[in-house]
């Protein structure tokens, strides 16, 4: 029960919490630039876990052999620390041909990071290079699946029952952290993150550090300067926006009309800020 799960749909701030928490945990001037993250958090997605798990040569034609080495794969990465340690999913946490994505056996606790479907959306498309249209139907389809050319699958759904997934996994210890609230108020954001659910007794000055080192900016100029190898081809920029709310200039009334038509029950749970202001725009299609 080692891992600490750090659950999102694509596009919601994943690698952006995995950069605070290198910031945090690591000693200052340690914490792994963007490309090198794994220095300190791992993914379900490493194609060397699965070819250990394989015996040597991870070789896939179908989802099938994906699945069957999966668990295999999860169990390398769960004991390739001594401790609980932090691994990247952005698969649901449910059992998909007959094998839990999630095994209980390998999990301790997961952090859920969540973004208001309206910005996933339009940072969807720019990372699929697809158009809005077609980003919001992938995010509503219940078959969504996300594969790498190495044949190792992301087994999304649709963006609101991927959060019910995981908050309502049976026995998991789950924190909820919207990419909005660590916009606007990081420092007590992160502090109900560390103090409230993980139990470790902030440090400010150490908090400060991260929040300051792992800024919109900050990340954009290392992609600038680096590059950023989970950027997909044909993607201009990963980091793109680093903001809340870019739909009200991006997105058509129309648009609008269906990210809320698609998702409002979670809308009305997650999001309840955005219902007037979304249905005002919406009305207008």
């Amino acid at each position: 029960h080692r891992i600490i799960w750090l659950a999102s749909y694509p596009k919601s701030g994943n690698t952006w919490i995995r950069s605070l928490l290198a910031h945090y945990f690591m000693p200052k001037g340690a914490a792994p630039d963007i490309n090198n993250l794994r220095q300190f958090t791992t993914g379900d997605g490493r194609a060397d876990f699965y070819a250990k798990a394989s015996g040597g040569e991870y070789k896939a034609d179908s989802i099938e052999d994906w699945v069957r080495v999966r668990g295999k794969a999860l169990r390398l990465i769960a004991s390739s620390k001594p401790s609980h340690h932090f691994v990247k999913t952005h698969c649901q946490a449910v059992e998909f041909m007959g094998e839990p994505l999630i095994p209980n056996d390998v999990t301790a606790a997961a952090i859920y990071i969540m973004r208001n479907p309206f910005d996933v959306a339009l940072s969807y498309a720019r990372h699929a290079s697809a158009d809005v249209d077609t980003a919001m139907e992938r995010m509503g389809a219940a078959e969504n699946i996300m594969g790498s050319p190495k044949h190792i699958y992301d087994v999304l759904g649709r963006w609101d029952a991927h959060i019910d997934t995981w908050v309502n996994a049976r026995g998991l210890a789950v924190h909820v952290v919207r990419y909005e609230d660590l916009l606007t108020k990081p420092g007590p954001t992160m502090r109900q993150l560390l103090d409230g659910f993980l139990r470790i007794k902030v440090d400010a000055p150490k908090l400060a550090y991260a929040i300051k080192s792992t800024s919109f900016e900050a990340m954009r100029r290392q992609e600038d300067k680096l590059g950023f190898r989970e950027r997909p081809p044909g993607m201009a920029q990963f980091f793109a926006r680093g903001q809340a709310g870019a739909w009200r200039d991006e997105m058509t009334p129309t648009q609008v009309a269906r990210v809320r038509e698609l998702f409002l029950p979670a809308l009305e749970r997650w999001y309840p800020e955005m219902l007037d202001e979304t249905a005002a725009v919406a009305a207008q299609a």
